[in-house]
């Protein structure tokens, strides 16, 4: 069986699947009742959301886990991707005072998916036809996201002639709710395209990283006529960030990311308040995604990190009870990050890094070293998380000084370290640097 019929076949089994639940899906249905949704615009021309005939600016993060720890932060909404898990996401959230942008799953074009192949694209709107069905009287249910990044590397744009259909008809399905579709940053000819083949949405969510200060200014140049939400932000993406001399990024601290989280907020979501109707910072979480550390607010211990604090402090103006440690420097052997770090297999190098914490709370550190990982996607894809190299600490002599061997295999390496206190609050950090092969008689430069 080719990619095309497996992925055919795949999309009309979940419909089935789904058409098997309808009866039991429709009875939890009928015991919720939905929270009316409305977008609208007054004299003055600004957009605003209104929940149960009250303005709703929202205050949103992406994942789907700590929903208690999110809202104590003062968020109010949470995204998800696709339907998985959703009644149990939903039911939390509500449980929480959340409410959901709840991401419908469309096939990617980079995955295989053909938006000319009128089967697939059929047997796939039946099978959110069934989603929809089954979760939109939920209360916490606020907008649907119809696919995630569609446009990210396509070359066919028969996807937003998809995306309209799938928008209509949950017109005709839910009165109740919002509809938007996300894409991966904008531009004059995505722009037109959407306007020109998706009338139905109610706005346009945008996911976007470095750049996102630009994106108010950048609305207004591609004339983009209603309102818009950012879907997805964070700290400046892999793709875009200052590069090693063997070519690879070098990651913000988490200190950086806090400052730069901040910035973005002020200027771009809390900064546009006509056509702007909030956020979702990314990522509410851990995931591997080029480094263990680069997307998420937590680390895989489940520690928060300086950007969780920032955020609190942009939702609510309250810092929390307990701040995270920072990070004022982080070298080996007297480098940074930005020096491109070369070192000889096998030698000891010494390590020195300053953390610091606003109230002086007692700090633990630990330290990890990584080969640099090969296992690169996009789109944020699954990764696997390099395994860790061991053995290599010499000397750990407190204070955030300690001294390593650089491994014994040549080739890219990242120096992390992990600084927590008692209070489940972390800051993080990564050095890249580069092993050479130790040759005898080599002599200092």
């Amino acid at each position: 069986m080719n990619k095309k019929a497996l992925l055919l076949s795949g999309i009309l089994a979940l419909a089935a699947c789904n058409a098997n639940d309808a009866e039991t899906t429709s009875s939890e249905a009928a015991a919720s009742e939905a929270v009316p949704v409305q977008l609208k615009q007054d004299e003055a021309g600004h957009y605003s959301i209104y929940r149960e005939g009250r303005p709703y600016f929202i205050r949103g993060a992406g994942g789907t886990s700590r929903l208690e720890q999110l809202a104590a932060a003062g968020a109010n909404s949470v995204r998800t991707w696709g339907t998985d898990n959703a009644q149990k996401i939903l039911d939390d959230a509500e449980s929480h005072g959340l409410t959901v942008m709840l991401g419908l799953r469309m096939g990617k074009e980079r995955h295989g998916f053909d938006y000319s192949d009128k089967a697939a694209v059929k047997a796939q709107k039946a099978a959110i036809r069934e989603k929809v069905l089954q979760f939109k009287d939920h209360p916490a249910l606020l907008t649907w996201g119809i696919g995630n990044e569609l446009d990210l590397y396509y070359t066919n744009a028969d996807v937003w002639y998809a995306v309209e259909d799938i928008a209509q008809m949950i017109r005709s399905l839910d009165p109740h709710h919002l509809i938007t579709t996300v894409t991966a940053g904008i531009d004059q000819e995505k722009a037109d395209l959407i306007r020109e083949r998706v009338p139905s949405i109610d706005y346009l969510s945008v996911n976007m990283y470095g750049d996102l200060s630009s994106l108010p200014q950048k609305m207004r140049d591609i004339g983009w006529p209603g309102a818009y939400a950012i879907t997805e932000w964070g700290p400046t993406g892999h793709w875009e960030i200052t590069r090693t001399d063997w070519d690879v990024p070098i990651e913000q601290t988490s200190t950086e990311k806090a400052q730069s989280y901040r910035e973005r907020y002020e200027a771009a979501i809390a900064g546009d308040p006509e056509k702007g109707l909030g956020s979702y910072a990314f990522l509410w979480g851990q995931k591997q995604e080029t480094t263990p550390t680069w997307y998420g607010m937590f680390l895989e211990s489940g520690e928060a990190t300086e950007v969780v604090d920032t955020m609190q402090w942009l939702w609510s103006g309250q810092w929390p009870e307990h701040r995270a440690p920072h990070i004022e420097s982080f070298k080996i052997d007297d480098k940074v990050a930005a020096d491109s770090i070369y070192l000889k297999a096998g030698e000891a190098y010494r390590v020195e890094l300053d953390a610091r914490h606003p109230t002086d709370e007692p700090l633990e550190i630990r330290w990890e070293i990584l080969p640099e990982s090969t296992d690169i996607k996009s789109g944020g894809d699954r990764e696997d998380r390099p395994t860790e190299v061991t053995g290599l600490i010499v000397q750990d002599e407190g204070d955030g000084a300690m001294q390593f061997t650089a491994p014994a295999t040549p080739g890219p390496y990242r120096l992390f370290t992990y600084v927590t206190t008692q209070y489940d609050r972390a800051a993080t950090a990564n050095v890249p640097f580069f092993v050479e092969t130790s040759t005898e008689g080599d002599s200092d430069q």
